[in-house]
């Protein structure tokens, strides 16, 4: 979502990706804080991002369980706090999760991902 948001590289293969995605209320926190720190306004991020399709969907229990167990098997890797909710998510609704960092790529984990760059 960065990527779209920031028109980063990868941001064509994000947008067609958006429609009907799901995006972690988690991940969502980290879009945001990320959007103002370089200066976007953020008064209509959220509209804007929805506009894509994207719906922005609660971090539960089971979610932040799911997170706590990826850290082991990702933690090599470096993932964050941040991408194993987005893999959770991902694992909970069945679809890919979709990232620019490669290392997703060689995790051997029961979530597809999709590396956009």
């Amino acid at each position: 979502m960065l990527a779209l948001v920031l028109e980063e590289p990868g941001a064509d293969v994000v947008e067609e990706l958006a429609e009907d995605a799901a995006l972690s209320a988690v991940n969502w926190a980290e879009v945001w804080q990320v959007a103002r720190d370089v200066g976007v306004l953020v008064a209509e991020l959220r509209s804007r991002v929805e506009e894509y399709g994207v719906s922005i969907v609660p971090f539960d229990p089971a979610d932040a369980e799911r997170t706590g167990d990826l850290h082991h098997p990702t933690r090599a890797a470096g993932l964050s706090l941040a991408d194993r909710a987005c893999l959770a998510l991902a694992a909970r609704l069945g679809v890919p999760a979709v990232t620019a960092d490669r290392v997703w790529t060689t995790l051997d984990l029961d979530v597809d991902v999709v590396c956009i760059r």
